[in-house]
């Protein structure tokens, strides 16, 4: 896995996003709001996620390569008194980020996910641990009303993280092979490959569609094709459904999109 952002620069940015999720937080007028993008989720239930997501993530970096993730041992509840509760979720994300200070990009740990394109290591969980908090912290900026772009350089790193950490796999693809490309106006493109194979994505040198045959694709394996352009925000909340994917400017198949949303390749 080649990363684009650097081990410390994905330190930096959980930490502010971090403080802008409990920002939104505190500007609410109640915490038991309903979350627009998580409506089975009150203000409150997505800062426990929150909290509790992320000292589980500490305790399971510190355990370093283990069969099963790791539990955060006597944790404290999330307190319901707002000031308490932004107290625990600033320790939660320390405890994180303090077990990836000590643990570095390169030591091992366990993740759920596959290591066909993001490996099982400290670093690959600090750059998917920096989408979740980028994507929750949208989450409660929209239900507080004031929802923010993703800031450009988290959003760029997210786009590949989500398609090398959370679509790559060696299932199959059920249905007929296809291409689907991404384009950041930011200047940024990359190509998922769906066959028989799995699912694989591969940057491509430049924005701008491109024959499949020019990514190095056998010209059967592009027998559908699809690409969405946006900001690099609006791809990775289209990708997390925070977005219709309809607000994106669209070429080819869309039913393409639709497949990719509904394919689950642990079934």
């Amino acid at each position: 896995m080649t990363m684009t952002l650097e081990f410390p620069v994905l330190l930096r940015l959980i930490d502010e996003r971090s403080t802008a999720f409990r920002a939104a937080v505190a500007s609410a007028p109640s915490l038991d709001v309903q979350v627009p993008t998580c409506p089975e989720w009150t203000l409150f239930d997505l800062a426990q996620h929150i909290g509790d997501g992320r000292r589980d993530w500490a305790a399971t970096v510190a355990a370093g390569p283990a069969p099963a993730k790791s539990a955060a041992e006597g944790a404290p509840a999330a307190p319901r008194e707002r000031e308490a509760l932004l107290a625990w979720l600033a320790e939660s994300t320390e405890q994180l980020l303090d077990a990836l200070r000590k643990a570095g990009p390169d030591r091992g740990c366990w993740a759920w996910w596959e290591t066909l394109q993001s490996p099982h290591t400290a670093g690959a969980v600090a750059r998917h641990q920096l989408q979740q908090m980028a994507v929750h912290t949208y989450d409660a900026q929209i239900t507080v009303g004031a929802p923010q772009p993703l800031p450009a350089e988290v959003a760029l790193d997210g786009v590949e993280e989500f398609l090398f950490t959370c679509v790559a796999t060696t299932s199959a693809w059920p249905h007929k092979p296809a291409a689907i490309d991404f384009h950041a106006s930011e200047g940024r493109s990359w190509r998922l490959s769906l066959s028989a194979d799995g699912a694989r994505t591969a940057r491509l040198p430049g924005p701008g569609t491109m024959p499949a045959t020019a990514a190095g694709q056998d010209p059967d394996a592009a027998a559908a094709f699809f690409s969405t352009r946006g900001t690099a925000s609006e791809l990775v909340l289209s990708l997390y459904d925070r977005i219709p994917v309809n607000s994106l400017k669209l070429d080819g198949d869309r039913r393409l999109f639709e497949q990719l949303s509904a394919w689950d390749p642990s079934e």
